[in-house]
Formats: structure tokens, C-alpha cells, sequence
């Protein structure tokens, strides 16, 4: 299912060896466990106008904790951060953001994420290509 999001309950019931209820009734208990957590599209970036992904490393002044929820809070609510990842090391956050072009990324730098209260550095690399994307956990 995670390669086949549309693949019918038949085709999966016939692929795993089950009949088509056990199929559908295991696949409901994947939901309810949480092991399944949504049925999404997913987009061509660059049919979609997205020519640019950039990985944005943030540092924050302190580390209060009233400064980190408004930090997490504020990047919740930027549709163009796909990801936000605390981190170690010399940065505290890794978002990776989708952006249209180049002024998007100065708007955005400038006017979404340097406003933020607590930002202290803002890092930016831009994604040249893409090497392996994947949505797919690594089970067997």
C-alpha cells in the first residue's frame, strides 16, 4: 500500500493471500492503530509551479521553553515548510521548504520566518537535484 495507494482491496487481498473482507478488516485495524495515518496525492512539485526545495537550518536565541512552542507554533502555520525537524548540533531546526523561485525564498526568509520572535540564524541550501525521494518506510 505504500508504493500502490490506490491499489483496489481485490488486487491487495490477492497479493497478501487473504480474502477481500480479512484484507479491508486488517487494513481498517492498520487505521485505527494509527499504523496507517492518511491516503494522500501526491503532486509533481514542478507541474505543480514549485521549482525550488530548500533545506533551511534555524537557530534559536534561547531555549526557553515559551520560545520554542511560538517557534514550533509559527513554522505550524507556513504552508511552504513541508518539514520541521528538531535537531542537534550546531543548529537547532531543519525545515525543508517549498518554494516557487527565488524571490518566493527571499520573501520567504525575509518576511515568514526572520519575524519569527527567538530566531537567531537562519541557514539556507538550496536543493540542486533530488536523488531518491521516497514516502515508503523501509518494512518487509
Amino acid at each position: 500500500m505504500q508504493h500502490e495507494g490506490r491499489i483496489s482491496n481485490a488486487d491487495l487481498a490477492r497479493k497478501i493471500g487473504l480474502s477481500p473482507p480479512a484484507s479491508h478488516a486488517r487494513t481498517r485495524r492498520l487505521e485505527e492503530a494509527g499504523y496507517i495515518q492518511q491516503f494522500v496525492a501526491l503532486l509533481d512539485k514542478e507541474k505543480a509551479g514549485f521549482d525550488m526545495v530548500c533545506f533551511v537550518m534555524v537557530s534559536l536565541s534561547m531555549h526557553k521553553t515559551q520560545q520554542v512552542q511560538d517557534f514550533r507554533q509559527a513554522v505550524q502555520d507556513i504552508p511552504e515548510v513541508l518539514e520541521c525537524h528538531h535537531i542537534t548540533g550546531e543548529y537547532d531546526y531543519l525545515l525543508k521548504v517549498i518554494i516557487r523561485n527565488r524571490k518566493d525564498l527571499e520573501q520567504f526568509v525575509i518576511e515568514r520566518l526572520t519575524p519569527i520572535p527567538g530566531v537567531a540564524r537562519i541557514h539556507t541550501s538550496l536543493v540542486l537535484s533530488e536523488v531518491k525521494t521516497t514516502t515508503a518506510l523501509p518494512i518487509k
